[in-house]
């Protein structure tokens, strides 16, 4: 991701790559049960969130969301190869990225999430060069389907009872993503 020009700066936001000065502040709302109840994978201690953090592949990208100077949300920018047949493989690699994101629930209902996935899907789109974007939620989260609605992302798949949570329950999957063509045609790259 070294063609990205960091920070990336939006009206109120600041989006920087992870430094091991960020574990403190990320543990502290990342281990919150509100946050935690809808993570893939929900770390138990601080050390397990910092191995985490610091063996991700050199292919991820863990972008850290900063209001003024605090830090307020973490953005996971993940390249994949887009699905093709096998021999035109090469020309689909690295095309597409998934993204996750988790915010501190103490600055949510001001837009700073929507404002800063806007940010990172123009950085897939413009710096990057990708031709696809997604993102997949538990369907009972509405705050996160909601902002792809926001962005312009389309719903892609609706999974029944698709998700095992750490709760015991099966939970509904739905995925979302956008074109690059879609994002540029939409105008999503400008807020509404």
């Amino acid at each position: 991701m070294t063609s990205i020009d960091w920070p990336v700066c939006t009206e109120r936001l600041a989006l920087r790559p992870y430094t091991p000065d960020d574990l403190d502040p990320l543990w502290a709302f990342e281990q919150l049960p509100e946050v935690q109840r809808w993570l893939g994978w929900a770390p138990h201690t601080r050390d397990e969130l910092r191995d985490a953090m610091e063996s991700e592949t050199s292919t991820t990208t863990q972008v850290m969301v900063l209001l003024d100077s605090t830090l307020i949300g973490h953005v996971m920018i993940m390249p994949r190869d887009s699905w093709a047949q096998k021999d035109v493989a090469e020309q689909a690699k690295g095309l597409e990225a998934e993204l996750g994101w988790m915010f501190d629930p103490a600055y949510g209902g001001k837009g700073y999430a929507t404002e800063a996935i806007r940010a990172v899907v123009g950085v897939c789109f413009d710096s990057l060069k990708l031709r696809r974007v997604h993102a997949g939620c538990f369907a009972d989260n509405a705050a996160s389907w909601r902002l792809m609605e926001r962005l312009g992302m389309r719903r892609e798949e609706f999974s029944r009872a698709t998700a095992l949570h750490r709760d015991g329950s099966w939970h509904d999957g739905m995925s979302y993503g956008i074109l690059r063509a879609e994002w540029t045609e939409a105008g999503a790259a400008e807020p509404a």
